[in-house]
């Protein structure tokens, strides 16, 4: 396989041909950290193109980026957001009450990073297995405890461990079907895993929120399909499963929460029809639902630059807070860099002392807001700000403020956090 290739038809339903809706040009990876000595070697950037499928609604990148590329040595790591462990905590609680887990049960968790979601189903007397491609993340994982296997999951690793007598009550994937270039495949080994009467569940930002709050930035070459409850729907029934639930979550700029097993719940059903019939009142099947939204990411990005050079023009500095993926997104896509910002600070240790993609931006632990103090931080994690703004309070006091870019740029409200 070569680094990237173009699909032609839905990763989903197969339907062709494909219609592009937005296209964000050819930028870097968004998690590919550099060390200073890469930084003039030259930097592989790809097609960033989002496309809709008329046949089942879904909206998906075009090019695929090969898994090994960007997966197998990962710098994202789950337990530094206070915020992401809380909810998967709750999320575990949640589970095992509704699915009366004990220590005969078992929960698999797949793209399960450092541990952050099964250590709450562990310390609950629950047997678990993590299933982590990233080598280096899956290893902090073992060392927490977590049992983990470094491998990359599709059917025929499902099929693997059902050989292997491994099965599961619920097969968990937080932010990972969206990563997928076969979702098919994904969904497929995840179903056969399940014992009588389990369930799979995935969560993942929703294409919903996307649109209206113009999260665009949600969009990288590590995220290639982009969630409705339609798409879902013909995702599951193509591998034998019912959507039974759905729930949706403030986390990551707004998230779906789905439920797929082989029988139906009707008080469950009952979520998934609401949702499908507001889709349809939205356009979310629709392709102009999707050229609209194209049109105001461009305007996003002609007021956020506007608002940027406002204040560089005044001679005020200005930093940023998360080297994200999010956050590279938004840069290279806005050409913002070093003639507006000085650098970008983040809490992950793995990520301090390297520079961004594309934008080279060197990259500082938080405490450098207050040992600097700028006036202004532009919160390229925005979906954690009120997590942030309250680790900040410090910098907050001496007057700093937080500029936001969607889903429109201004100021954060002083009151935040």
């Amino acid at each position: 396989m070569t680094d990237c290739v173009a699909i032609d038809r839905c990763r989903v339903c197969d339907a062709a041909p494909l219609e592009t809706v937005l296209d964000l040009g050819e930028t870097p990876l968004a998690n590919r950290l550099l060390r200073e000595d890469q930084l003039r070697d030259p930097e592989p950037r790809y097609p960033l193109c989002c496309v809709y499928c008329p046949g089942c609604s879904l909206l998906q990148i075009r090019h695929t980026v090969a898994p090994e590329i960007l997966f197998r040595d990962y710098v994202y790591q789950s337990s530094v957001s206070d915020a992401a462990v809380a909810h998967a905590d709750a999320h575990v609680q949640t589970l095992i009450e509704q699915h009366r887990l004990g220590a005969g049960s078992r929960i698999i968790e797949v793209a399960s990073n450092d541990g952050y979601l099964l250590q709450h189903a562990q310390r609950a007397g629950v047997p678990v297995l993590g299933i982590e491609p990233a080598q280096n993340i899956a290893k902090l994982a073992e060392e927490r405890g977590i049992p983990t296997r470094a491998e990359f999951f599709d059917r025929a690793c499902g099929e693997r461990l059902v050989a292997e007598g491994i099965t599961a009550n619920a097969v968990l994937g937080n932010n990972v079907l969206a990563h997928v270039p076969d979702p098919r495949g994904f969904v497929g080994g995840a179903a056969a895993l399940l014992r009588d009467g389990g369930v799979v569940e995935f969560e993942f930002p929703y294409v919903g929120d996307l649109v209206e709050k113009l999260e665009f930035d949600t969009i990288y070459h590590e995220h290639l399909s982009y969630f409705s409850a339609h798409a879902i729907e013909a995702l599951f029934a193509a591998e034998g499963l019912v959507l039974t639930d759905v729930s949706h979550w403030p986390i990551h700029g707004g998230s779906l929460r789905v439920t797929g097993a082989h029988r139906a719940d009707p008080a469950g059903r009952a979520r998934v029809e609401a949702l499908l019939e507001r889709e349809r009142e939205f356009g979310m099947d629709r392709r102009d639902f999707y050229t609209d939204f194209a049109k105001r990411v461009d305007q996003l990005r002609d007021d956020l630059r506007a608002l940027l050079a406002e204040r560089v023009a005044r001679g005020e500095r200005i930093v940023a807070y998360g080297a994200s993926a999010k956050g590279s997104t938004l840069l290279n896509y806005c050409g913002i860099g070093r003639e507006t910002l000085a650098y970008v600070v983040d809490r992950s240790p793995v990520k301090q002392g390297l520079f961004t993609p594309g934008t080279h931006l060197p990259i500082h632990g938080p405490e450098r807001l207050v040992q600097d103090q700028p006036p202004w931080t532009l919160l390229l994690t925005w979906n954690f700000a009120e997590e942030i703004a309250a680790q900040q309070t410090e910098y907050r006091s001496r007057g700093g403020r937080f500029l936001v870019p969607v889903p429109e740029p201004g100021v954060l409200e002083d009151g935040a956090g």
